[in-house]
């Protein structure tokens, strides 16, 4: 019995030690010291205009802060005292104003006819830039000391300076590029006091010719992570071998040690799939020197790989652990994606198979908010593209908000991403490597742009800083090729050669790729950048007094086909590889043909605000199997009873009947890519148009004369709202007769009221020459429509916003936040 209950002793004491071992190693697997990552968006504060900064030289180092004396418009002064080391600022809040970010001050002004602004007359859309001020305090607790601790900003337009407790941090003069601040030593923890941060953001300059915004109008971030850890950018990750059965998968992986010892670490590299299930683990050890960086490379496989593409977006992840004696001290995640693309002489191939590239070009901005989208803005627009079949989007012409291309990789849309500025310089290659190592691990980029329509293409000096450009973006990443946007000098000064991919912004007159492609033999070739067709939405006249372009026909410019006449090309040469509209959406600035009044582009197939312009549906025709019929102009005109007037038509269908009251006018056989067209006598009432496939009816369009309008409707993109304080309702605003039916000419002035968790943050219409305010409670439909953005507030509730206008029926919309 004694032996029996010693045994039984031993037992119990080893299960217990075993079980203690277990939470141990449970302990050390999960570990304390995993990086954080927190977003750094809110509870600012914002000073528009510049601010006298005297600087001193003291003990504490060169670019203390000794004061700041803020002039504001009463002229009074309001004084920011700090000290160099110990002592938290102050400062009057009356003369600041509380924002969230991403903000863009720029959009918020008033539209002045000042030539002299932007790089030239009109291309900023006549809102003046500036300098503006943001100030954030902020704490950071005890238990953080001894952590490595560093602030990102995505982007800041632009030439932005950074102080942190008094003590400059540096300056970063791109406005599309990231910027990141090592403040470990200089930041107060637990009860030394809260910290204050301050950027000053000088816009005064211009990077390009179209609307770039002022402000940080991209998210900021506060990492927090162990002084040994993955470098920033710091993991690469390919599949250079990819079949039906297995994709090798190649992962390289930066180690910095900010330690003054050398330090013995276990890499530890988890391949999963899209479900969180382990494919595979890779584990190697490595000795980093003190504060040395090390690359360390290893090899894993996925059996059965899921392919990427923008119809099956197929995504898998590199779960990085960091680890010393046992313990993870580090935590780093990289999306990627399996997929293989090859651009030769006959085409773009993805997967192994011709891939037609259906893509657009497009700038950041979106009306009521300028530059300073939020990330659900980003995502509704890139909806709105795939809707329409587009399957590419162009990043014209910088490097985008990396928010977006996760979404590209996620909804499945292929990325041309672009650097901004031909530069060889040490700043020009810093914004290029930043660009490629932030984001050559996105599946979805399948190539690198260099530049937009340099002036010195085709010259031997813009040859030799391309070159220095290729060579560097080769090094960061081998995997894809690298491609120039060209409107000049291809076949100059061995510019062209210097390239894998020539890029054609447009064909030129007579199709200058085409004859190209026989007079290069050794020339890959693809159309970066096409179409640039004109028009206002709704509008069926030119009007310079309104800065209005007609959708019936070509005008100006000169370069660009009617929409969907580009595709006609790449079905004909497929070698072109695909094409890039310019532009998906409507953009403020570059008001081409005219200047004041227009403040925004008519380049969109989508205005500003994504209503669809006409030749939206050229593109849906051609790029989607989707029946489609579009016929057009709106079918109310007083003025023109007995006139003789033209019916335009965008289909995919064999052929289409005209229909008007009933009375049939006549049938076309349909021309792939080209417009059709029927003259007749504009008598009021039902024009209809069947589009016919095989002989069967497949789909109609209709458009009707309206009555005078009587009523305002509202349609919310979505009916529930997280409450981050981040999230948008993007609500569309039509005006309606008596009937239901849209009035394509009403202009009338609806007014919103906002109850609940949320805030409009901006209002739009897609009239290129509308002055009125973007932050506003009110906004006039343009040719029957218009929009209002609504923000969640950080609490639950509901939102219910109210839309009413004069004597018309008003209506309202309900979110529900949680």
């Amino acid at each position: 019995m004694f032996k029996r209950l010693v045994k039984y002793c031993v037992i119990c004491f080893f299960l217990l030690l075993s079980a203690i071992k277990g939470m141990s190693q449970n302990a050390k697997q999960t570990g304390l010291s995993k990086r954080t990552k927190e977003c750094f968006d809110f509870n600012w504060h914002f000073h528009k205009g510049d601010i006298a900064i005297k600087r001193a030289v003291k003990a504490a180092g060169y670019g203390g802060l000794t004061d700041i004396n803020v002039k504001v418009e009463t002229n009074k002064e309001a004084v920011i005292a700090y000290t160099d080391v110990d002592k938290a600022s102050t400062f009057k809040p009356e003369d600041w104003r509380e924002v969230d970010l991403p903000h863009d001050w720029c959009v918020e002004g008033t539209f002045v006819n000042d030539k002299s602004i932007g790089s030239a007359p009109a291309v900023s859309g006549y809102l003046p830039g500036g300098i503006g001020f943001y100030r954030k305090e902020f704490e950071i607790p005890e238990s953080d000391k001894g952590k490595k601790i560093s602030i990102e900003f995505d982007g800041i337009f632009r030439n932005s300076t950074v102080w942190v407790n008094g003590q400059l941090m540096g300056s970063h003069q791109s406005g599309y590029t990231p910027s990141n601040y090592d403040l470990t030593d200089i930041l107060r923890y637990g009860n030394e006091g809260k910290n204050v941060i301050l950027v000053k953001v000088d816009a005064t300059e211009y990077e390009g010719w179209w609307y770039e915004g002022c402000g940080i109008y991209r998210h900021v971030w506060l990492n927090k992570t162990d002084k040994l850890h993955v470098d920033r950018f710091g993991t690469y990750v390919t599949t250079p071998v990819v079949s039906p059965d297995e994709a090798a998968v190649n992962i390289k992986t930066s180690i910095k040690n900010e330690y003054g010892a050398i330090k013995n670490i276990t890499l530890i590299s988890k391949i999963v799939d899209n479900k969180g299930v382990v494919l595979a683990t890779k584990t190697s050890t490595q000795a980093i020197e003190p504060f040395g960086t090390t690359e360390v490379s290893q090899k894993g496989a996925i059996q059965k790989p899921l392919l990427w593409s923008p119809e099956t977006p197929n995504l898998y992840k590199i779960l990085t652990e960091v680890a010393e004696n046992g313990n993870i001290i580090d935590n780093y995640e990289t999306t990627f994606g399996v997929r293989t693309i090859e651009i030769s002489r006959n085409g773009v191939f993805l997967n192994g198979k011709l891939y037609p590239v259906k893509g657009t070009c497009n700038h950041q901005d979106f009306a009521g908010i300028g530059v300073a989208l939020p990330d659900k803005i980003n995502e509704y627009k890139l909806k709105l593209l795939k809707e329409v079949g587009c399957n590419a989007y162009r990043c014209s012409h910088h490097p985008p908000t990396p928010e977006l291309l996760d979404m590209c990789d996620r909804m499945g849309l292929l990325v041309l991403d672009e650097n901004r500025m031909l530069s060889s310089s040490e700043e020009g290659i810093k914004d290029l490597t930043t660009m490629l190592s932030r984001d050559r691990n996105h599946p979805s980029i399948f190539m690198w742009s260099m530049e937009n329509e340099e002036w010195i293409q085709g010259t031997v000096t813009g040859a030799r800083i391309l070159k220095t450009m290729v060579d560097i973006t080769h090094k960061i990443d081998p995997t894809r090729p690298v491609t120039a946007a060209m409107n000049h000098g291809r076949n100059e000064g061995g510019y062209s050669d210097v390239l894998d991919v020539v890029g054609y912004n447009y064909g030129d007159k007579g199709l200058a790729y085409v004859k190209d492609h026989e007079k290069y033999p050794n020339r890959i070739e693809f159309c970066t950048e096409a179409t640039s067709f004109i028009s206002t939405r709704g509008e069926y006249q030119n009007d310079w007094g309104k800065g209005y372009v007609s959708n019936l026909g070509l005008w100006q410019p000169g370069w660009g086909p009617l929409p969907g006449e580009d595709w006609a090309d790449i079905v004909k040469y497929p070698y072109l590889g695909g094409l890039f509209v310019w532009t998906g959406f409507d953009y403020r600035g570059e008001p081409t043909p005219y200047q004041w009044p227009c403040v925004t582009s008519h380049f969109g197939f989508m205005d500003i605000c994504g209503f669809p312009k006409d030749g939206y549906y050229a593109y849906k025709a051609a790029w989607t199997n989707e029946p489609v019929v579009h016929i057009f102009p709106h079918w109310n005109w007083p003025g023109k009873v007995g006139d003789s007037i033209q019916v335009h038509c965008y289909t995919n269908c064999d052929e289409v009947e005209l229909l008007l009251n009933g009375k049939r006018i006549g049938t076309q056989k349909a021309i792939p890519y080209t417009k059709l067209i029927w003259k007749l006598i504009y008598k009021p009432g039902k024009l209809e148009a069947r589009g016919y496939k095989g002989g069967k009816l497949v789909t109609t369009d209709i458009v009707e004369t309206t009555s005078d309008p009587a009523q305002v409707a509202l349609k919310s993109d979505c009916s529930v709202l997280k409450a981050d304080g981040c999230d948008v309702a993007v609500i569309r605003v039509v005006i309606k007769d008596k009937q239901g039916r849209v009035v394509p000419v009403a202009d009338n002035l609806v007014t919103f009221s906002i109850d609940g968790p949320g805030r409009i943050i901006g209002t739009g219409n897609g009239n290129p020459s509308s002055h009125e305010p973007d932050k506003a409670s009110q906004r006039m439909a343009f040719n029957g429509y218009c929009l209002v953005l609504v923000q969640s507030n950080k609490q639950a509730g509901e939102i219910r916003l109210k839309a009413a206008s004069g004597t018309l029926k008003g209506d309202e919309v309900v979110l529900k936040v949680q």
